[in-house]
């Protein structure tokens, strides 16, 4: 038997494995698209209906009953507004750690990672506090500064990671030319550095979209994102399954439309700055 014949039997299952885990991670978006397109009873009926006549109802529902576009700004002015204010943070500290390193720079870095680990309600109590107390619950503001502290720590990683691949010889013929330290950082390191800070960009405004712990704790009617009002339909008396899915699909459609369109960058973000 040939090396080519031995090939394609192997070429065959992994595609066929590749195929099978592709279908079970979509399957729960599949379902719950389709749970989106159905009535209440036929939602919770078993066993489940996979043909059936599909209805807008639930989606009319959730527009009459909340103001979706309300929401939707929120979420897009909380998660661009972190990302922007997390690059304008992180890139600084990034570049300090990648070519000014001291005998401590490992260890801030893991130090920084290490908060990551800690559950977000074990510091609950004393966010919730400071917020109240300074007159910031149910505000933008509020979501925007926990959602820049939440997510700094992947991206002074991620950007750290980016940065120390830059070959040091280009900064230091700048600085042989007289450039100072903002233009060093600025006009040379920064233009070489788009493409880690697009990805790191790109995945923080992701993880910023979909964060719904601290949406649900410090905001509500006023500055509430698309997670406040996927748990809205959650009441006393059980869970509104069908429109519970449309809203949820409503929330989660605008952020995968643009993940697939900026995949590549989200690929390399994955890949390249937070495991590299």
């Amino acid at each position: 038997m040939s090396q080519n014949t031995r090939f394609i039997p192997a070429l065959l299952l992994r595609s066929a494995v590749a195929w099978g885990i592709t279908l079970l991670l979509f399957f729960p978006l599949g379902w719950l698209m389709l749970t989106s397109f159905k009535t209440e009873l036929q939602a919770i009926e078993v066993p489940p209906q996979f043909f059936f006549t599909p209805t807008l109802e639930n989606f009319h529902e959730v527009e009459a009953r909340s103001d979706y576009l309300l929401y939707a700004k929120n979420s897009v002015i909380t998660s661009v507004l972190s990302t922007l204010l997390g690059l304008v943070i992180a890139a600084p500290a990034a570049y300090s750690m990648a070519f000014f390193r001291t005998p401590r720079t490992r260890d801030i870095l893991m130090w920084m990672l290490s908060t990551k680990m800690m559950p977000a309600v074990g510091a609950l109590v004393p966010i919730y506090v400071l917020a109240q107390k300074s007159h910031l619950l149910d505000t933008q503001l509020a979501l925007v500064i926990v959602f820049t502290l939440s997510n700094l720590p992947i991206m002074v990683w991620m950007l750290y990671s980016h940065f120390k691949d830059i070959p040091h010889e280009i900064l230091e013929a700048a600085r042989m030319d007289g450039a100072t330290l903002w233009q060093e950082f600025s006009r040379v390191l920064l233009p070489l550095a788009v493409g880690g800070l697009a990805s790191t960009g790109l995945l923080c405004l992701v993880l910023s979209w979909n964060e719904a712990f601290w949406s649900l704790n410090l905001s509500s009617a006023k500055a509430g994102t698309l997670a406040t009002l996927i748990a809205s339909y959650s009441s006393p008396e059980g869970l509104f399954w069908a429109k519970l899915s449309a809203a949820s699909f409503m929330a989660i459609a605008p952020i995968v439309v643009f993940g697939w369109f900026s995949q590549k960058q989200l690929v390399q973000g994955l890949t390249f700055g937070a495991v590299k």
